[in-house]
């Protein structure tokens, strides 16, 4: 995967110290540049380096079989594809809670179909209630400056929401309203099948992990999706950084730490 370029890192409004933890970085230098992340050696279980929020090997993670390959026979994609269709189809009928009334049409979600990273928010906003995208406008924008600097495009991975209508006045979406959407969020994931999850936000972390825990305390660990082994980073919404731009520096470390997730793909 290339390097990202300085000026790339430079639109994410970082401080200057951290332009020396790019995303190819080794753990070492990556440990440095976030400010001491625990060392974990080959030989200790993936499990462990989660408890302690620290980055363990690709060899490990392989080991612990917490990476899925890249698929490669054309026939799965096609199911894939047709899969998600049919899933998006369903999704624009629903009616299973009180969003469906006041949206103006599903946001569904989008991105590569066998992604290896895939990206969860909330919900829909009012830019995305429009066009029936995930992630548009300035928090949009924002993320795929965060993609950039990881050396990746919105069309390598995979991003959606938790609900798939907008909440009235972008309000978070209730419990209930979760529930309902579930489901759908749980297909695409198994259809897409990805390494890892980034959960952007706290309602997408909560979500996800099924916790109450605040978000400061669910950040600089690895979790792993209740009954599956398939790994969970937390890290800001790109909504909250427009408002709060001094976390950036966090969203960088946490970034770094799923990096760390994605076993190199052997040619």
């Amino acid at each position: 995967m290339p390097q990202p370029a300085p000026e790339t890192l430079d639109a994410l409004g970082l401080p200057r110290w951290l332009l020396r933890a790019r995303a190819g970085s080794g753990a070492g230098e990556v440990a440095q540049a976030t400010g001491g992340v625990a060392a974990v050696t080959d030989s200790e279980p993936a499990v462990a380096a989660s408890r302690a929020g620290a980055v363990p090997p690709a060899s490990t993670l392989a080991a612990a079989s917490l990476a899925v390959s890249a698929p490669t026979n054309t026939g799965r994609s096609a199911d894939v594809v047709e899969t998600l269709e049919a899933l998006r189809a369903e999704v624009a009928g629903c009616q299973a809670c009180a969003l469906a009334g006041g949206r103006t049409q599903t946001v569904f979600g989008n991105g590569n179909p066998h992604a290896r990273w895939m990206f969860i928010g909330e919900a829909p906003g009012r830019d995305e209630d429009a066009r029936g995208e995930p992630f548009v406008g300035k928090a949009g924008r924002l993320l795929g400056a965060m993609l950039n600097a990881l050396g990746l495009t919105r069309d390598e991975v995979y991003v959606a929401n938790v609900v798939k209508c907008r909440p009235p006045h972008n309000r978070d979406p209730e419990a209930a309203e979760r529930a309902a959407c579930r489901g759908y969020l749980d297909a695409q994931i198994r259809a897409v099948k990805p390494e890892l999850l980034i959960a952007l936000g706290r309602v997408a972390a909560a979500s996800l992990l099924e916790t109450d825990a605040a978000l400061g305390t669910l950040r600089g660990r690895i979790h792993a999706l209740p009954g599956s082994e398939l790994p969970v980073v937390v890290t800001y919404h790109p909504a909250y950084l427009l408002r709060q731009p001094v976390h950036k520096a966090r969203v960088w470390e946490d970034l770094l730490r799923a990096r760390q997730l994605v076993v190199p793909q052997v040619v």
